[in-house]
This record gives structure tokens, sequence and C-alpha cells, in this order.
């Protein structure tokens, strides 16, 4: 393959990608990472203003088709409409990255409802049911339409900490007894690690069908985070620091992209080398 040939293997010129979650840290940079490869994404969110404020953004920046709309990742019904909007606007639909999930933190409810010995069962439902049955909806309904329409890309959008465990000791606060100290939930690890089994479950259920599907395994993304913590979490990366927002960009078009046509059921890590410790 020469270089041009190279090159235009990550172009997605043409190609409607819809992106979950998008009005969120990630889900903006998506969206962003899709527009300069020259595809059309459409932003959905449940919070269907913030979708368009994205939308906006990337059609002022990048002159391109952008949509947003409305979604509720954990209603069928919602999910049904969705793929509707996208195919009389856009005619097509080549692609789904699963990117919503809620923020596992538990706010107003004391740091010990974080611990698994107190977590709550609405909790747990909750967390579920947006992170993950949100994904399984999204992929019966958006994968299933491209399964039957000649094939298309399913990006789940997973973490390292699908992987491994959560080290629990960046999170202790000092001062605290150890029944009080604030943990990861167990909804995230459970979460993330159920998306690359669902990504690997697609991936040979729909292979026949022209459908790859892949996991991008984030680590974790700095956002303002307090120091004492970007510090322990940062002895625990070989690279010493956490990604910025818009280091995965380049991932996301090459898995949604031909240039990963021989590439379905993996997960891409891009952790900063932490799992490999």
């Amino acid at each position: 393959m020469t270089a041009t040939g190279q090159a235009s293997a990550f172009d997605l010129a043409g190609r409607v990608v819809l992106i979950t979650g998008g009005a969120g840290l990630l889900g903006a940079e998506h969206a962003a990472a899709i527009a300069e490869a020259h595809g059309v994404p459409v932003i959905a969110d449940v919070r269907g203003g913030e979708a368009e404020r994205v939308a906006e953004s990337v059609r002022e920046r990048y002159g391109l088709a952008a949509s947003a709309l409305e979604l509720d990742v954990t209603s069928r019904a919602s999910c049904e409409a969705a793929l509707a909007r996208v195919l009389a606007v856009h005619g097509r639909l080549d692609a789904l990255v699963n990117n919503a999930a809620l923020n596992p933190k538990v706010e107003g409810a004391g740091l010990a409802a974080t611990r698994f010995e107190n977590y709550s069962l609405e909790l747990w439902n909750r967390e579920l049911s947006v992170g993950l049955t949100g994904a399984f909806l999204c992929a019966q309904v958006f994968g299933a339409h491209m399964a039957a329409h000649g094939g298309g890309v399913i990006v789940n959008v997973a973490s390292d900490l699908g992987l491994i465990a959560p080290d629990q000791r960046i999170y202790r606060r000092p001062g605290l007894a150890p029944a009080e100290q604030p943990v990861k939930p167990v909804t995230y690890s459970v979460v993330k690690g159920g998306l690359v089994m669902l990504t690997k479950y697609l991936a040979t259920y729909w292979a026949d069908a022209g459908v790859r599907v892949n996991a991008l395994c984030p680590g974790g993304v700095f956002a303002g985070q307090p120091e004492d913590f970007v510090e322990k979490l940062t002895q625990l990366i070989p690279m010493g620091r956490m990604a910025r927002k818009d280091e995965y960009r380049s991932a996301l078009v090459f898995l949604c992209s031909d240039a990963s046509s021989y590439m379905t059921g993996s997960n891409l890590v891009i952790d900063g080398g932490r799992t490999c410790w």
C-alpha cells in the first residue's frame, strides 16, 4: 500500500458516526475526531441542548453536517426514534460509539456509600442501566441496522479498569476511619468489564454481517482532579502522567475507519502503560 493509500484508509468522508454520551468530556473529543477525519458525527445525549452545542461547535469549526439528537440509551423506544431521525437526516449509519456512562461518584450520600458493603441496589441498577444496558440496547438497534445494511463498526468505550481492579489506595483520605474511606464504586469495574465481553460477543455474532466490534480502553483522563489524587494515580502509570482529553482522537478514528479493517473483538488499550504493572 502506498503512503497515500495508507492515509486514505483513515478517511471517514461521507460516513455517519453516532456517538452516545456525545456531550460529555470524551464524547465531544470523539465528535471532533470524526470531523477531523471528514466523517459526519451525530452527537447523541440525554442532554439534548448540550448535544446541540457540541454539534454547533463541530459545524462551525469543520464545516460539516454534524447533527445532534436527544437520546436516552436506557430506552429502546428512544434508540429506535434516534435511528429513524439519523436515517431521515443523513440517509445512512456507518458506526456507533457506545460512550454513554454515568459519573460513578456518589454525591450527597456520604463517603461510606461508595463502599461495596453499603452500595445500594438503586445505585447499582442506575449505573448498569446506562453504562451496560444502554450499550446493549444501542447495539441491538443501531448495530442490527448496520448488520442488515451491509455492515459497519461499533466501538465500545471501556477502560483500563475493565481489565484490572482499581487501586483503592489512591482514593483514601487522611483522618477517615477505614469504613468511611471513599472507593471507586464496584459498578465502574462491572460496567467496563462487561463492555469488554459485550465487544467479544458481538464481534463473533455479527462477523458474517460485516460489523466489526472493538473496545477502546482509555486510562485516566485529566479533568482538574485534586492534586493529591493526580500524584497518587500517576505513580501507577509508567509514563508518569494522566492522559490529555484529546489523546484518544486518533485511536477512535483508527477503530472507526478502514485502517482497522482486519480488527474485531479486540481491546485497544491506551493507558500510559498502567496495565503493564
